[in-house]
């Protein structure tokens, strides 16, 4: 059979097909309903469990609009959903985080919810949490899930050492905090050990606490990099702890969290700053018998202010259920919903309702230390930063690096973030 007959013979079989009415998977299926796809990035076993669970009772309960459960990854997903909005392949539903949306907002990838959602979760969730995810005049996700950093400490240590326990209602100030840390140290051990791998978002996201900015928007919309004062307290501690005070692990400085558990259940660090959700992967791993509690974050001059990047549920531009998957969202957003999906993540919920539910103001495991945090979080400073992702990894990352490993002092790092990182934005901008 000749490639042009068989070509002849396969738009045929389609033309039938269409006027058959068959449709594909994304618009319905054969019997009708319409079929939403909706990508989560859940991947603790509690919070997979959780959110196919939601889909089950949807699905049980909204016989016409199935949803449809597709798996992601947080190692890949900014690449993947670039690839699939491009190949217009996009789930309808997105789990992504905010600090993400950015540029896929003013590409066009993501529907604006502004007429899509419904007044109960507009006015649940605070308007702090609604600035991450407004990109101009428009919203492009719902943020649900939201983590403080904390300090995470050996407690047997700090008994011992007489030093006072800092609470959300009394922290430690960052002169404190460093005070604290050559007090714990010695003996072979180090009173902190800072995970900074990926040391920008927290370096930024705490500086907030002492009055960083970093990016600062002027009157024509476009934002400039301005290292002050506020911007150098958080880095330069770090940098004394590390390089003066030897009280804080210079080994670790370039690893993950999870690399530091190990000799953290070792006694190797009294303290180690970590995202508040790291307490799971420390319930599960701890020798039997550790003894471990969740202390807040040191206090600047602006109190416990951080900057976070919520998760959240967008829903894609090209979907062609817009109004659909926006109920789904609602519903998987119920508070209810939202203390399950937060207790399986071991976060925090946005919602002010779901944020009441006693679960997550009991002292155990630092659930309460850590939901008397939520009220000072703020948008992360890069939030609407066009062109940050770059600025981050060519410009932030190694400069702070090298920073941190005294290969450059605070002048050279205020020019290189300021300079080369104007440079980076201005492409951005114009």
């Amino acid at each position: 059979m000749t490639r042009t007959r068989t070509r002849i013979l396969t738009l045929f079989a389609c033309a039938v097909l269409l006027l058959a009415g068959c449709s594909d998977g994304g618009d319905g299926a054969d019997d009708g309903r319409i079929t939403l796809r909706f990508q989560s990035l859940a991947w603790q076993d509690e919070s997979v469990k959780a959110n196919k669970e939601l889909v089950r009772k949807w699905n049980a309960t909204h016989p016409d609009v199935r949803v449809e459960y597709v798996q992601g990854s947080w190692d890949s997903v900014h690449d993947q959903l670039l690839t699939s909005f491009e190949g217009g392949e996009a789930p309808d539903i997105i789990h992504d985080a905010s600090d993400d949306l950015a540029d896929f907002a003013y590409g066009g990838y993501l529907a604006d919810l502004t007429g899509l959602l419904p007044a109960r979760l507009k006015s649940d969730i605070p308007q702090r949490s609604w600035e991450t995810v407004t990109f101009g005049d428009g919203v492009y996700g719902v943020p649900f899930l939201q983590e403080p950093r904390v300090l995470i400490a050996n407690a047997t240590l700090l008994k011992k050492s007489g030093i006072r326990i800092p609470t959300p209602e009394h922290p430690w100030s960052w002169a404190e905090f460093r005070q604290v840390t050559k007090e714990l140290s010695g003996d072979g051990r180090y009173g902190v050990a800072w995970p900074l791998k990926e040391p920008v978002s927290a370096t930024l996201n705490l500086s907030l606490s002492t009055g960083g900015k970093l990016f600062h928007r002027g009157a024509d919309g476009k934002v400039t990099v301005r290292f002050e004062e506020g911007d150098q307290v958080v880095p330069r501690t770090v940098h004394d702890q590390v390089d003066t005070d030897r009280s804080a692990s210079p080994t670790t400085l370039g690893s993950g969290g999870s690399d530091t558990l190990p000799g953290f259940f070792a006694g190797k660090y009294a303290m180690v700053p970590l995202g508040f959700s790291y307490r799971q992967q420390i319930e599960q791993q701890a020798p039997e018998g550790f003894d471990w509690q969740v202390l807040p974050a040191p206090a600047g001059a602006d109190g416990l202010a951080q900057g976070v990047s919520p998760q959240t549920l967008s829903v894609a531009e090209d979907s062609p259920h817009k109004k659909e998957a926006a109920a789904f969202v609602d519903f998987l957003l119920q508070p209810d919903n939202m203390v399950r999906l937060a207790l399986g993540d071991w976060m925090l919920p946005t919602g002010e309702q779901a944020l009441k539910d006693p679960a997550l103001h009991t002292a155990e495991r630092g659930w309460a230390t850590g939901t008397a945090l939520a009220a000072h979080l703020r948008p992360a400073p890069a939030q609407s930063v066009r062109g940050y992702a770059e600025w981050k990894d060519k410009v932030a990352t190694p400069a702070l690096q090298e920073y941190y490993s005294g290969a450059i002092g605070m002048d050279e790092l205020r020019h290189r973030l300021e300079e080369d990182g104007n440079l980076v934005l201005a492409r951005y901008q114009r």
